[in-house]
C-alpha cells in the first residue's frame, strides 16, 4: 500500500477536495463548494495551513459570523436539493458554539453541512488553553460535545488515523437520503498538525451517488390498494419531493389520476404555481383552496414531508382522511398512525402510479379542485395588486411589487429565488408568491430562525449565480443577524434584500394578543423604559455601512422602480420599506395549537382558553 506522509488536516482537505459526485441528470461534479472559515488559535495554524496549501484544489471563504457562515452553508446544499454540500470551520470556544444553532437548524431540516471545529488539546499539557471549558467530573468534555444531540454523526478526531473512517462515514451520512443532515468531526488543535502514513487510495475516493431506495412489495400492494379505493385523495408535496428531484413523477402521477396538489413550506415550488391541480400553500399558513380539499379528502397521499404542525394544523386539518405517507425515512413514514410507504419520493411516486394504471380520483373531485385553483390564483393577482392610499403596505402588497418588477419570463429564463426565514413573512410568501421552477420558493420554515434569511440568500446566490436571488426579512430578523451582506460584497454576490420595517415583532404581537394578553415587549414603542429613548434605526444607512447600496422607498410605488434599479445592479442591494403589522391576508389559514394559560387574570385570556379547548377536540392524537 502506497502512503504519504500527510498531517490530520492535510488529509481531510484532499479528500474534501477530491470528492466528485454523479448528479441526477449525469453530469459529474466536485461533491464540496468550497469552505466557510473563520480562523482562530484553534484552527488557524493546522486546518487553516491546510486548505491554504490546498487553495487550488479547493476554495475558502471568509465569512463574518459563524453561526451565519453555516446558515449560508445549509442555504448552498439545499439550493443544490442535498446533492452537494460546504464545509465550515472554526475555533474552539465562542466559534464552535456559535455554529450549534446552525446545526439544529441543518438537523430539523434534513440538510447536510460538514461542521470542523477546532477544540482543545488533547494532551492536556497546557489546559485550560483560552476559550477551553473545564468539567468538574468530566475530563473529557469540551463545548463540542454540544454537538452531539444536533448532530446526525459526531465524532472527536484525537489520532489522525481515525480520519480515514470518520471522514467517509461523515460523507456516508451526507449523502445517505434517510440519514442526511449535520455531521461534525470535532478537530483538537494539536490533531491537526500530527502526521501520519496516509494512504493515496485515500486521497482518490470513489465516486459519489446518491441512492433511490425503491419501495417493498408489500407496502407498495397496501399503498395501491389505499390509492383505489378513495375517491376524493390529495397529494401534500413536501420538501421530500425536490429533494429527490421527482416533481417529474409528481405532475405526471397528478394529471395521470386526476389528483390535486398541496404543497407544505419545504415543498412549494414543486409544482408550478399555475398549474391546474396545484391548490398552493397547506395548512396554518395555507390557502383557502388548499385547505378546503385538505379538510374534505378522504386519503392524503403525504410525499416527503415530515407533517409538521404547520402542514397539518396540529394535526386537525386531515382528521376526515386516512393518510398514505411515502418517505423515504421510516421514522417519518410512521408517524400520526400513517401507512407507510417507505422509498425514494420519485421511484415511490413512479412504481404507484404503474400499481394503480387506469384508476382515477372522482371526475367532480378533480373539476373541483381545478375551479378552487383557477380562484385561487385570480385572488393572489387582487390581493398583491391593491396600492394602499391612506396606510402603510402589508407584505402582500410588497410581495406584489417585488414580483411585478420582473422581466417577462420569456425575458427571464432563470426566475428569481424568494428567500426568507420567520415572522409574518413565510405566511405571506407561502400563500402569495408564485415560483415556476422547483426551487425557486427557499423557505427555512423547519427551524424557523431569525437571522437566517441574508446568511442563507448568500448561500443560495453560491450555489446559483444565475439568478436573482430576492431575500425579504423582517426588520427583527435583519437586526439579529446582517453581517454577511458585507461578506456578499467582498465575494462580488449580489443580493437583492427587502427589508420589511414594521417597527418590531409584529407576527408575535398579533399572536401574543390573540392569546388574550396585553401589548408587551414586541413592539420596539412599547418597550420603552422610564429614562429610555424611542428606537431609531436607519437600516438603509447600515447597509451602506457594509458597502451595499442601499435606499429607504416611501411606498409600493418607489418600490417597484428601485426593484428595477436593483435587478440592473451587481452589487448587493438593499431595500428599506416601511410596513404595517395590523394587516395581513384574511384568506386560508386553519387551527394551530398554541398553549393558553388554563387560569388567569384577564378575561381575554380566559376567552382565549375556551377557544383553545374547544379547538382541540378536532385534533387526531
Amino acid at each position: 500500500m502506497k502512503t504519504i506522509r500527510l498531517t490530520t488536516t492535510q488529509a481531510l482537505v484532499r479528500h474534501l477536495a477530491a470528492l466528485r459526485i454523479e448528479q441526477a441528470d449525469g453530469s459529474v461534479v466536485p461533491y464540496c463548494g468550497g469552505v466557510f472559515s473563520i480562523f482562530g488559535h484553534g484552527n488557524v495554524a493546522g486546518l487553516g495551513e491546510a486548505l491554504w496549501a490546498g487553495r487550488e484544489q479547493i476554495t475558502t471563504y471568509r465569512a463574518h459570523n459563524e453561526q451565519a457562515m453555516a446558515h449560508a452553508a445549509i442555504a448552498y446544499s439545499k439550493a443544490h436539493f442535498r446533492q452537494r454540500i460546504m464545509a465550515v470551520t472554526t475555533s474552539i470556544g465562542p466559534g464552535a458554539t456559535n455554529l450549534v444553532t446552525a446545526a439544529a437548524l441543518a438537523h430539523v431540516n434534513r440538510l447536510p453541512v460538514l461542521l470542523l471545529p477546532g477544540d482543545s488539546f488533547t494532551t492536556r499539557a497546557p489546559d485550560p488553553v483560552l476559550q477551553q471549558l473545564e468539567d468538574f467530573s468530566q475530563g473529557d468534555l469540551s463545548v463540542n460535545d454540544a454537538f452531539r444531540p444536533v448532530t446526525r454523526y459526531f465524532d472527536r478526531i484525537t489520532a489522525p488515523q481515525q480520519i480515514l473512517t470518520a471522514l467517509p462515514r461523515a460523507v456516508q451520512v451526507m449523502t445517505d437520503p434517510a440519514q442526511c443532515g449535520p455531521v461534525c468531526l470535532s478537530l483538537p488543535q494539536d490533531v491537526q498538525t500530527f502526521a501520519f502514513d496516509c494512504p493515496e487510495s485515500f486521497l482518490e475516493p470513489e465516486m459519489l451517488r446518491i441512492r433511490r431506495p425503491a419501495p417493498d412489495a408489500g407496502e407498495l400492494a397496501r399503498a395501491a390498494t389505499l390509492i383505489r379505493g378513495a375517491q376524493r385523495p390529495v397529494i401534500v408535496a413536501g420538501g421530500g419531493v425536490l429533494y429527490s428531484q421527482a416533481w417529474d413523477a409528481l405532475r405526471q402521477f397528478a394529471e395521470a389520476h386526476g389528483v390535486p396538489v398541496v404543497e407544505s413550506q419545504a415543498g412549494k415550488s414543486s409544482l408550478p404555481w399555475d398549474h391546474p391541480l396545484n391548490l398552493g400553500a397547506v395548512g396554518v399558513t395555507g390557502s383557502p383552496a388548499a385547505n378546503e380539499i385538505a379538510a374534505n379528502a378522504d386519503l392524503v397521499l403525504a410525499v416527503g414531508t415530515r407533517l409538521q404542525d404547520f402542514t397539518t394544523g396540529s394535526h386537525s386539518l386531515f382528521a376526515q382522511a386516512r393518510i398514505l405517507s411515502l418517505n423515504v425515512q421510516s421514522f417519518d413514514a410512521g408517524k400520526q398512525h400513517c401507512t407507510p410507504f417507505v422509498a425514494d419520493a420519485r421511484t415511490g411516486l413512479a412504481q404507484l402510479s404503474a400499481a394503480v394504471s387506469g384508476w382515477r380520483a372522482e371526475v367532480a373531485w378533480t373539476t373541483r379542485a381545478q375551479t378552487l385553483a383557477a380562484a385561487w390564483v385570480q385572488r393572489v393577482t387582487e390581493l398583491t395588486t391593491r396600492v394602499p392610499t391612506d396606510t402603510l403596505p402589508y407584505d402582500a402588497e410588497v410581495i406584489g411589487a417585488v414580483r411585478d418588477s420582473a422581466p417577462a419570463p420569456q425575458d427571464s429564463p432563470s426566475h428569481d429565488v424568494a428567500v426568507c426565514a420567520a415572522g409574518t413573512l413565510p405566511a405571506e410568501l407561502h400563500k402569495l408568491w408564485r415560483a415556476a421552477r422547483p426551487g425557486n420558493y427557499h423557505m427555512e420554515y423547519g427551524f424557523s430562525c431569525m437571522g437566517y434569511e441574508i446568511a442563507g440568500g448568500l448561500g443560495i446566490k453560491m450555489a446559483r449565480p444565475e439568478q436573482e436571488v430576492i431575500v425579504m426579512v423582517g426588520d427583527g430578523s435583519y437586526m439579529m443577524m446582517n453581517s454577511e451582506i458585507a461578506t456578499s460584497v467582498m465575494l462580488g454576490k449580489k443580493l437583492i434584500i427587502v427589508v420589511l420595517d414594521n417597527r418590531g415583532y409584529g407576527c408575535i404581537q398579533r399572536l401574543q394578543l390573540a392569546s388574550g394578553s396585553p401589548r408587551f415587549n414586541n413592539m420596539l414603542d412599547d418597550c420603552i423604559p422610564e429614562g429610555g429613548n424611542p428606537s431609531q434605526i436607519d437600516f438603509a444607512m447600515h447597509a451602506r455601512s457594509m458597502g451595499a447600496d442601499a435606499v429607504h422607498v416611501a411606498n409600493v410605488a418607489e418600490l417597484k422602480t428601485a426593484m428595477v434599479r436593483a435587478r440592473a445592479a451587481t452589487r448587493t442591494q438593499v431595500l428599506v420599506i416601511d410596513t404595517t403589522h395590523t394587516r395581513t391576508t384574511d384568506d386560508g389559514g386553519c387551527w394551530w395549537e398554541v398553549a393558553i394559560p388554563e387560569v388567569s387574570e384577564r378575561a381575554e385570556v380566559n376567552a382565549a382558553f375556551a377557544r383553545y379547548t374547544e379547538s382541540k377536540k378536532t385534533q387526531i392524537l
